[in-house]
Protein backbone atom coordinates (compact mmCIF):
# COMPACT_ATOMS: atom_id res chain seq x y z
CA UNK A 1 0.00 0.00 0.00
CA UNK A 2 1.39 3.37 -1.02
CA UNK A 3 1.73 5.79 1.92
CA UNK A 4 -1.26 8.12 2.09
CA UNK A 5 -1.04 11.83 1.36
CA UNK A 6 2.66 11.48 0.59
CA UNK A 7 4.45 14.72 -0.18
CA UNK A 8 6.44 12.80 -2.78
CA UNK A 9 3.65 11.05 -4.69
CA UNK A 10 3.91 13.61 -7.49
CA UNK A 11 7.59 12.68 -7.86
CA UNK A 12 6.93 8.95 -8.25
CA UNK A 13 9.37 8.40 -11.12
CA UNK A 14 12.10 10.40 -9.39
CA UNK A 15 11.77 8.30 -6.26
CA UNK A 16 11.81 5.04 -8.16
CA UNK A 17 14.97 6.00 -10.03
CA UNK A 18 16.77 7.05 -6.84
CA UNK A 19 15.71 3.93 -4.95
CA UNK A 20 16.71 1.64 -7.83
CA UNK A 21 20.19 3.16 -7.90
CA UNK A 22 20.69 2.95 -4.14
CA UNK A 23 19.36 -0.61 -3.88
CA UNK A 24 21.75 -1.66 -6.64
CA UNK A 25 24.60 -0.09 -4.68
CA UNK A 26 23.74 -2.08 -1.54
CA UNK A 27 22.68 -5.41 -3.03
CA UNK A 28 24.94 -5.89 -6.02
CA UNK A 29 24.61 -9.49 -7.25
CA UNK A 30 22.40 -10.39 -4.29
CA UNK A 31 21.84 -10.48 -0.52
CA UNK A 32 23.89 -13.59 0.22
CA UNK A 33 23.09 -13.62 3.94
CA UNK A 34 19.31 -13.60 3.55
CA UNK A 35 19.50 -16.15 0.75
CA UNK A 36 21.60 -18.46 2.89
CA UNK A 37 19.69 -18.10 6.14
CA UNK A 38 16.02 -17.35 5.40
CA UNK A 39 13.76 -19.74 3.44
CA UNK A 40 12.10 -18.41 0.29
CA UNK A 41 8.71 -19.25 1.76
CA UNK A 42 9.17 -17.22 4.95
CA UNK A 43 6.86 -14.25 5.55
CA UNK A 44 7.38 -11.59 8.18
CA UNK A 45 5.71 -8.58 9.72
CA UNK A 46 7.51 -5.59 11.07
CA UNK A 47 7.23 -2.08 12.44
CA UNK A 48 9.31 1.04 11.99
CA UNK A 49 9.84 2.33 15.51
CA UNK A 50 11.21 5.73 16.49
CA UNK A 51 13.94 5.72 19.13
CA UNK A 52 13.85 9.50 19.51
CA UNK A 53 11.49 12.41 18.86
CA UNK A 54 11.20 13.74 15.32
CA UNK A 55 9.01 14.69 12.36
CA UNK A 56 7.77 12.25 9.71
CA UNK A 57 9.34 12.36 6.25
CA UNK A 58 10.45 9.84 3.65
CA UNK A 59 7.87 7.10 4.14
CA UNK A 60 7.13 7.03 0.40
CA UNK A 61 10.80 6.28 -0.19
CA UNK A 62 10.76 3.43 2.31
CA UNK A 63 7.70 2.02 0.57
CA UNK A 64 9.62 1.88 -2.72
CA UNK A 65 12.66 0.30 -1.08
CA UNK A 66 10.55 -2.72 -0.16
CA UNK A 67 8.08 -2.94 -3.04
CA UNK A 68 10.74 -2.69 -5.72
CA UNK A 69 12.25 -5.82 -4.23
CA UNK A 70 8.90 -7.60 -4.04
CA UNK A 71 5.52 -6.12 -5.03
CA UNK A 72 3.79 -8.38 -2.50
CA UNK A 73 5.12 -6.27 0.37
CA UNK A 74 2.44 -4.26 2.19
CA UNK A 75 3.56 -0.92 3.67
CA UNK A 76 1.13 0.98 5.89
CA UNK A 77 2.04 4.49 6.98
CA UNK A 78 0.67 5.30 10.45
CA UNK A 79 1.58 8.98 10.44
CA UNK A 80 1.41 11.52 7.65
CA UNK A 81 4.35 13.59 6.37
CA UNK A 82 5.01 16.50 8.71
CA UNK A 83 3.47 14.88 11.78
CA UNK A 84 5.61 14.98 14.91
CA UNK A 85 6.39 11.75 16.69
CA UNK A 86 7.84 10.77 20.05
CA UNK A 87 10.39 8.14 20.96
CA UNK A 88 8.72 4.74 21.13
CA UNK A 89 6.02 5.48 18.56
CA UNK A 90 5.40 3.20 15.58
CA UNK A 91 5.66 5.08 12.29
CA UNK A 92 4.75 2.35 9.79
CA UNK A 93 3.94 -1.34 9.46
CA UNK A 94 5.34 -3.70 6.84
CA UNK A 95 4.38 -7.22 5.89
CA UNK A 96 5.56 -9.55 3.16
CA UNK A 97 8.22 -12.00 1.99
CA UNK A 98 10.90 -12.01 4.67
CA UNK A 99 13.82 -11.88 2.27
CA UNK A 100 12.55 -8.67 0.68
CA UNK A 101 12.10 -7.02 4.07
CA UNK A 102 15.59 -8.01 5.19
CA UNK A 103 17.22 -6.94 1.94
CA UNK A 104 15.51 -3.56 1.87
CA UNK A 105 15.85 -2.84 5.58
CA UNK A 106 19.10 -0.88 5.63
CA UNK A 107 18.35 1.20 2.54
CA UNK A 108 14.86 2.08 3.77
CA UNK A 109 16.16 3.04 7.20
CA UNK A 110 19.01 5.11 5.77
CA UNK A 111 16.49 7.18 3.84
CA UNK A 112 13.93 7.49 6.63
CA UNK A 113 16.46 8.32 9.33
CA UNK A 114 18.03 11.04 7.21
CA UNK A 115 14.80 12.55 5.90
CA UNK A 116 13.08 12.56 9.30
CA UNK A 117 16.20 14.26 10.65
CA UNK A 118 15.96 17.01 8.03
CA UNK A 119 12.26 17.49 8.78
CA UNK A 120 12.88 17.61 12.53
CA UNK A 121 15.66 20.20 12.25
CA UNK A 122 13.59 22.30 9.85
CA UNK A 123 10.69 22.27 12.31
CA UNK A 124 12.97 23.65 15.03
CA UNK A 125 13.93 26.58 12.81
CA UNK A 126 10.32 27.17 11.76
CA UNK A 127 9.14 27.11 15.38
CA UNK A 128 11.89 29.56 16.37
CA UNK A 129 10.49 32.24 14.02
CA UNK A 130 6.81 31.34 14.39
CA UNK A 131 5.86 34.78 15.71
CA UNK A 132 7.29 36.60 12.69
CA UNK A 133 6.53 36.87 8.96
CA UNK A 134 9.77 35.09 8.07
CA UNK A 135 9.89 31.95 5.96
CA UNK A 136 12.64 29.39 6.53
CA UNK A 137 13.96 28.19 3.17
CA UNK A 138 16.49 25.60 2.07
CA UNK A 139 19.47 25.93 -0.28
CA UNK A 140 21.15 23.88 -3.03
CA UNK A 141 23.48 22.38 -0.40
CA UNK A 142 21.80 19.00 -0.75
CA UNK A 143 23.16 15.47 -1.09
CA UNK A 144 24.09 15.02 -4.76
CA UNK A 145 21.41 12.99 -6.50
CA UNK A 146 18.96 13.25 -3.58
CA UNK A 147 17.79 16.86 -3.88
CA UNK A 148 14.12 15.99 -4.49
CA UNK A 149 14.05 13.93 -1.30
CA UNK A 150 15.90 16.51 0.80
CA UNK A 151 13.58 19.28 -0.39
CA UNK A 152 10.48 17.22 0.38
CA UNK A 153 11.78 16.65 3.91
CA UNK A 154 12.23 20.41 4.35
CA UNK A 155 8.60 20.90 3.31
CA UNK A 156 7.52 18.20 5.75
CA UNK A 157 9.24 20.18 8.49
CA UNK A 158 7.30 23.32 7.57
CA UNK A 159 10.05 25.03 5.58
CA UNK A 160 9.91 26.33 2.03
CA UNK A 161 12.04 25.48 -0.97
CA UNK A 162 14.38 28.00 -2.60
CA UNK A 163 15.08 27.53 -6.31
CA UNK A 164 15.22 23.88 -7.35
CA UNK A 165 18.29 24.16 -9.55
CA UNK A 166 20.22 26.54 -11.76
CA UNK A 167 17.55 26.52 -14.46
CA UNK A 168 14.60 27.90 -12.50
CA UNK A 169 15.80 31.05 -10.84
CA UNK A 170 18.35 33.85 -11.18
CA UNK A 171 20.61 34.21 -8.18
CA UNK A 172 23.61 36.44 -8.82
CA UNK A 173 26.38 35.41 -6.43
CA UNK A 174 29.77 36.80 -5.49
CA UNK A 175 31.66 35.11 -8.31
CA UNK A 176 29.19 36.40 -10.90
CA UNK A 177 29.64 39.89 -9.50
CA UNK A 178 33.44 39.70 -9.57
CA UNK A 179 33.48 38.39 -13.13
CA UNK A 180 31.32 41.20 -14.54
CA UNK A 181 32.62 44.05 -12.41
CA UNK A 182 29.89 44.81 -9.91
CA UNK A 183 26.35 44.31 -8.63
CA UNK A 184 24.68 46.76 -10.99
CA UNK A 185 26.19 45.43 -14.24
CA UNK A 186 25.33 41.89 -13.17
CA UNK A 187 21.70 42.81 -12.54
CA UNK A 188 21.47 44.77 -15.79
CA UNK A 189 22.93 41.85 -17.75
CA UNK A 190 20.48 39.44 -16.14
CA UNK A 191 17.54 41.70 -16.95
CA UNK A 192 18.67 42.08 -20.55
CA UNK A 193 19.38 38.43 -21.25
CA UNK A 194 17.05 36.31 -19.08
CA UNK A 195 13.36 35.55 -19.52
CA UNK A 196 11.22 38.46 -18.38
CA UNK A 197 9.27 36.32 -15.90
CA UNK A 198 12.37 35.47 -13.85
CA UNK A 199 12.80 37.47 -10.68
CA UNK A 200 16.36 38.66 -10.14
CA UNK A 201 18.00 37.94 -6.80
CA UNK A 202 21.46 39.22 -5.94
CA UNK A 203 23.81 38.34 -3.11
CA UNK A 204 25.31 41.25 -1.18
CA UNK A 205 27.97 41.26 1.53
CA UNK A 206 28.17 44.95 2.43
CA UNK A 207 26.02 48.07 2.48
CA UNK A 208 27.56 49.54 -0.67
CA UNK A 209 26.41 46.47 -2.59
CA UNK A 210 22.98 46.73 -0.96
CA UNK A 211 22.61 50.31 -2.21
CA UNK A 212 23.79 49.25 -5.65
CA UNK A 213 21.24 46.42 -5.72
CA UNK A 214 18.42 48.79 -4.72
CA UNK A 215 19.45 51.31 -7.38
CA UNK A 216 19.44 48.55 -10.01
CA UNK A 217 15.94 47.43 -8.91
CA UNK A 218 16.79 43.88 -7.84
CA UNK A 219 13.67 41.89 -6.97
CA UNK A 220 15.29 40.05 -4.06
CA UNK A 221 18.37 41.09 -2.11
CA UNK A 222 20.28 38.52 -0.12
CA UNK A 223 22.20 39.72 2.93
CA UNK A 224 25.02 37.21 3.07
CA UNK A 225 27.13 36.64 6.19
CA UNK A 226 26.38 40.08 7.59
CA UNK A 227 26.45 40.99 11.24
CA UNK A 228 23.16 41.71 12.99
CA UNK A 229 23.98 45.43 13.03
CA UNK A 230 24.76 45.52 9.31
CA UNK A 231 21.58 43.59 8.49
CA UNK A 232 19.52 46.15 10.42
CA UNK A 233 21.04 48.95 8.35
CA UNK A 234 20.50 46.97 5.14
CA UNK A 235 16.83 46.41 5.93
CA UNK A 236 16.37 50.15 6.50
CA UNK A 237 18.06 50.94 3.17
CA UNK A 238 15.95 48.41 1.24
CA UNK A 239 12.60 49.12 2.89
CA UNK A 240 9.84 47.75 0.67
CA UNK A 241 11.82 48.11 -2.56
CA UNK A 242 12.75 44.41 -2.68
CA UNK A 243 12.23 41.16 -0.82
CA UNK A 244 15.01 40.51 1.68
CA UNK A 245 16.73 37.19 2.32
CA UNK A 246 19.22 36.62 5.13
CA UNK A 247 21.79 33.88 4.75
CA UNK A 248 25.07 32.67 6.17
CA UNK A 249 26.06 32.03 9.78
CA UNK A 250 22.46 31.60 10.94
CA UNK A 251 21.66 28.82 13.38
CA UNK A 252 19.13 28.06 16.11
CA UNK A 253 20.94 30.35 18.54
CA UNK A 254 20.41 33.50 16.46
CA UNK A 255 17.65 32.78 13.91
CA UNK A 256 14.96 34.49 16.01
CA UNK A 257 17.11 37.61 16.35
CA UNK A 258 17.69 37.71 12.59
CA UNK A 259 13.97 37.22 11.92
CA UNK A 260 13.10 40.13 14.20
CA UNK A 261 15.15 42.50 12.04
CA UNK A 262 12.44 42.43 9.37
CA UNK A 263 13.77 40.14 6.63
CA UNK A 264 11.29 38.15 4.55
CA UNK A 265 13.12 34.82 4.45
CA UNK A 266 16.09 33.09 5.98
CA UNK A 267 17.95 30.46 3.98
CA UNK A 268 19.69 27.77 6.00
CA UNK A 269 22.10 25.32 4.38
CA UNK A 270 22.31 23.36 7.65
CA UNK A 271 18.81 21.99 7.04
CA UNK A 272 20.10 19.63 4.37
CA UNK A 273 23.87 19.45 4.69
CA UNK A 274 24.19 18.95 8.46
CA UNK A 275 20.90 17.61 9.83
CA UNK A 276 21.59 14.63 12.13
CA UNK A 277 19.91 11.37 11.16
CA UNK A 278 17.36 10.13 13.67
CA UNK A 279 17.42 6.73 15.37
CA UNK A 280 14.65 4.64 13.80
CA UNK A 281 14.64 0.85 13.66
CA UNK A 282 12.79 -1.92 11.83
CA UNK A 283 11.70 -4.75 14.12
CA UNK A 284 10.72 -7.96 12.29
CA UNK A 285 9.12 -11.21 13.31
CA UNK A 286 7.92 -14.26 11.43
CA UNK A 287 4.26 -14.21 10.49
CA UNK A 288 2.18 -17.40 10.37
Amino acid sequence: MMPLESDLEAEYHVIRAIVTRVLDEDIGPGDVTSRAVVPTSAYATGVLVAKQDGVVAGMAVAYHCFTQLNPDVSFIELKRPGEPFAAGETLAEVKGPARALLTGERTALNFVQRLCGIAALTRKFVDAVADTKVQIVDTRKTTPGLRALDRAAVRAGGGKNHRLALHDGILIKDNHIRLVGGVRPAIEAARANAHALFKIEVETTNLAQVREAVAASADIIMLDNMSIEMMREAVEIIGDQALIEASGGIDLSNVAEVAAIGVDMISVGTLTHSAPSLDISLELQLSP
